[in-house]
């Protein structure tokens, strides 16, 4: 009986990369044809800066994007909306740190006139005043649940104390009561006024067999002259800790306390971020990760604590989060604090050779749909990052070697980092503050 033939171990994953081209707009045109993908996802990026709001306007962006469907060109919203039904299509938009994303998906045979719509919708917002409103106040409600919800009022407070208050990463994308309460129709159309068709960017995936898309696009976006003023290039977020700094968000009677633990960490653009996703993956990026198999299977404190890194624009964060029983808020905390401090002794071969498989074999299947394509090829537009950034990240965490990860890991636990605990204060207080692991401050919402 013959042997049987030898299999080859799979090569490095080819990311599939998109035609560019630029319109007579200024607007950044990538094409990705997906043959058999018949629904075409497209992707407007908008380079506008949440950093560029004026202080008491903060939110003003989100709402803007909130409303750009709701009546445009010669529609009202509702006519608006009918016409979007009628292509199959489904049009959203918001605001992150870096720009305004306007999401078109839609079946083959409608894309020309889903474009149009598209474009009417960023380029010819009408902003009702009675939407205006109406989208205001969902947003306080949605911030009264934000406030309810521990995960979210953990979240928000650890931005607070983690970014320098004076920077725009302090505070949410989406505004405060204050700022949202101030807006008017005017301040909105006065932000709409500010976006550039200039250095924008429009991705579009799918089966494009037979579409003259060029012919499509500017007939349609690359007729939009969007002229506001360049928009600036972001900014780093800067640390607002000197030391250590826990909070206490009191939560009486609560059985459960949120945690949140935050360090500054580089960003994409950074020569060594290849080793970050990995080491934040090893420590809790899945159930067997250290945390988990510390916290979850070993004590039974949790059903679940993740840590990951949150790339922005320029540089980003280290975060790890979840929730215990009240009863044992402290020793989750110390022993959460002991398992950063303990990477500084490093990760085995097997280990890291488990995360950087699970990552590098994870990523290509995401790239199955144009949705997904489209979704990871924009925001690289707004972070001004090369098309083939994901292909060279796997490529770079194919290479890395244990001490890379492990001075990953240094670097996030010797930072300053903020604690964030949301919880019943008086149940949990003094074994907190007998941790010594930084000033330690309660507050209530």
């Amino acid at each position: 009986m013959s042997d049987r033939p030898g299999v080859e171990p799979p090569g490095p994953w080819l990311q599939p990369l998109p035609t560019e081209e630029t319109l007579s707009n200024g607007v950044r045109l990538l094409r990705m044809h997906l043959p058999g993908q018949q629904v075409i996802s497209a992707r407007l990026m908008v380079p506008v800066t949440l950093a560029d709001e004026e202080h008491a306007h903060e939110g003003v962006s989100v709402m803007m994007a909130r409303l750009l469907d709701e009546g445009a060109g010669d529609l009202d919203a509702e006519a608006f909306a009918a016409a979007l039904e009628r292509h199959g299509a489904a049009l959203g938009a918001s605001a992150v740190e870096g720009g305004l994303s306007v999401d078109l998906d839609v079946p083959v045979r409608h894309l020309s006139g889903a474009l149009r719509l598209m474009a009417d919708a960023v380029g010819r917002p009408t902003f009702p005043e009675e939407e205006v409103r109406r989208v205001l106040r969902n947003r306080l409600a949605e911030i009264d649940y934000e406030t309810a919800s521990a995960p979210h009022r953990a979240g928000r407070e650890l931005i607070a104390t983690l970014w320098d208050p004076a920077s725009r990463a302090a505070r949410p994308a989406a505004g405060t009561p204050s700022t949202i309460g101030a807006l008017t129709r005017s301040a909105i159309v006065e932000r709409h006024a500010a976006l550039a068709a200039a250095g924008g960017a429009l991705v579009i995936a799918g089966d494009l067999q037979g579409i003259d898309v060029r012919e499509a696009v500017e007939g349609s976006v690359g007729e939009w002259t969007g002229s506001g003023p360049a928009a600036a290039e972001p900014a780093a977020a800067l640390p607002r800790l000197d030391r250590p700094t826990v909070v206490v968000v009191d939560r009486p009677g609560s059985v459960q306390s949120e945690l949140a633990i935050g360090a500054p960490a580089p960003g994409r653009a950074d020569p060594s971020w290849a080793a970050y996703p990995v080491m934040a993956y090893l420590l809790g990026g899945s159930p067997g990760a250290r945390i988990d198999a510390v916290l979850r299977e070993d004590k039974g404190y949790t059903y679940g604590i993740r840590a990951a890194m949150r790339p922005r624009a320029i540089g980003g964060s280290f975060a790890v989060t979840g929730s215990v029983r009240t009863e044992v808020t402290a020793e989750a905390l110390d022993l959460l604090r002991g398992i950063l401090a303990d990477t500084v002794n490093g990760f085995s071969r097997a280990e890291l050779a488990t995360g950087v498989d699970f990552i590098t074999r994870a990523t290509p299947g995401r790239w199955a749909t144009a949705d997904v394509i489209a979704d990871e090829l924009s925001p690289l537009t707004l972070e001004r990052l090369p098309m083939d950034f994901p292909s060279l990240t796997l490529r770079a965490m194919r290479r890395l070697a244990p001490d890379q990860v492990t001075e990953a890991a240094a670097a996030v636990a010797s930072s300053v980092c903020s604690t964030v605990i949301v919880g019943d204060a008086d149940a949990i207080i003094d074994d907190v503050r007998a941790l010594g692991i930084g000033e330690v401050h309660v507050v209530t919402d």
